[in-house]
Formats: C-alpha cells, structure tokens, sequence
C-alpha cells in the first residue's frame, strides 16, 4: 500500500514538472532569437505532452492515454520535420512543373 501511494506521489511531482518545463519552453517559443530555436522549443514542448500523456496514463491506470500519446508523438514528429524543411528550403513540398 505504501509502494502505490510512492508512485502516486512521484507521478504527480513529474507531471507538475514536466508542466513548468513547457512553460519554459514556451518563454523560449515566443522570445527565441532564432526560427531554428523556436523549432526546438516546439518540438520540446510536443515531447513534453506526450510525456505528460503517459503520466496520466499511470496515474488513471487507462490504457488510452499511451494510445494518445503514440499518436501525438507522431504527429509532432511529423510536424516538425516538415517545418525544419520549410526553414531549409523555403518549400515542403515540391512539385515538377
């Protein structure tokens, strides 16, 4: 009974955690200096929700949770490399005319 009401207590500490490093990953969002620098900050913060996701997974006990955060993963990755490659090349998707 101890052991649960532990992880219990740990899991609630990281999900406050990983909740203030979003806000500071938003701070480095909104005054980045550079395009390449708001990218990562993103790019963390998409990491951290997904953390956050199968936090609430184990604190809930729902499978789903781990479901949802596999697609976010996804999604972020995805996002991200499409908005490094507009930064690179200026275009996402090329086309041959």
């Amino acid at each position: 009974m101890a052991v649960e009401g532990a992880v219990a207590l740990v899991v609630d500490a990281a999900i406050v955690l990983v909740a203030l490093l979003n806000l500071l990953c938003g701070y480095r969002v909104v005054k980045g200096p550079t395009v390449p620098d708001r990218v990562v900050a993103l790019d963390a913060i998409a990491t951290n929700v997904v953390a956050i996701a199968v936090l609430f997974a184990i604190k809930t006990d729902r499978g789903l949770f781990v479901t949802v955060s596999l697609v976010l993963a996804i999604i972020a990755f995805l996002s991200t490399v499409a908005v490094a490659k507009f930064v690179t090349e200026g275009d996402i998707i090329v086309t041959q005319d």
